[in-house]
């Protein structure tokens, strides 16, 4: 395990801001117009803006951040946004680190945090004529001090369970020690991997784009393994053709190739 870098003395507050940004993909096939309204209509009851602001509430617990303020709005005719202000916790305990092991797991909305801050924005949409829709969420985990966005890693993943996931993680400005001296990073980290839990790793493959010098960190993942009833919305397999069942196959796996790899094919 890479070990963390010594224990700064700073002039004043830590100022360094880590930044976590998710974009989550979930992918479907439905097979007429009734099932895609179904299901656009699932997923915004699953993912509304109350049940997003529990789901960031749990994030700052784990992070080890005191919620100051939230704003919420549902959207018509889909959406939901959430935002919060955050705060480090008064009485911080030691054991919250930015030490390079992977988080808790677990059993959108906007929060308002002081100097930090978290949101969480849906986008459920729909291809015009080939049955595949598509749930994106976007999430930003943004902290100042000591308390670190990577310990909430884990959680999210688990949490939505999701068929692709892009990561960003970026640590932007600096803070000075007693002697004047410019530190841009607090921690030793040479990719978001390392923070990521052994079972997430043997589910997923994934790719690093790093830029070291600028201390940003970019991870993609893709599930492996491929069942095409996890993806079918009101139907299943029995209920289709071997022919019908190869041609959705075809079509969800473009959608997911192409999510992942960033162009159409």
């Amino acid at each position: 395990m890479i070990k963390p870098l010594p224990k700064l003395e700073l002039k004043d507050f830590n100022n360094l801001t880590k930044t976590l940004s998710f974009n989550i993909y979930d992918i479907c096939y439905t097979r007429d117009e009734a099932q895609r309204r179904a299901y656009i209509e699932y997923i915004d009851e699953e993912y509304n803006a109350n049940r997003l602001t529990k789901m960031l509430t749990s994030v700052c617990d784990i992070v080890g951040a005191t919620v100051l303020n939230i704003a919420h709005q549902d959207y018509e005719p889909q959406g939901a946004s959430v935002t919060m202000l955050i705060s480090e916790e008064p009485m911080m305990s030691e054991g919250i680190s930015n030490t390079e092991a992977p988080g808790p797991l677990p059993e959108t909305v906007v929060a308002h945090l002081d100097k930090s801050h978290i949101t969480v924005h849906t986008y459920p949409e729909s291809h015009p004529d080939n049955g595949i829709s598509t749930f994106r969420v976007d999430i930003d985990v943004s902290t100042c001090g000591r308390i670190s966005p990577l310990k909430a890693l884990n959680y999210l993943i688990h949490r939505f369970d999701s068929d692709i996931i892009t990561m960003d993680y970026r640590v932007r400005g600096f803070t000075r020690d007693v002697d004047g001296i410019k530190h841009y990073i607090d921690h030793e980290i040479n990719s978001i991997q390392n923070f990521i839990a052994e079972d997430t790793k043997e589910r997923y493959q994934m790719i690093d784009v790093n830029v070291f010098q600028e201390n940003i960190f970019h991870t993609k993942m893709m599930l492996k393994e491929f069942e095409l009833d996890n993806y079918l919305f009101g139907i299943t397999e029995k209920e289709l053709g071997g022919e019908v069942c190869n041609r959705i196959k075809q079509r969800l796996e473009r959608e997911m190739l192409e999510i992942f790899y960033g162009r159409n094919i």
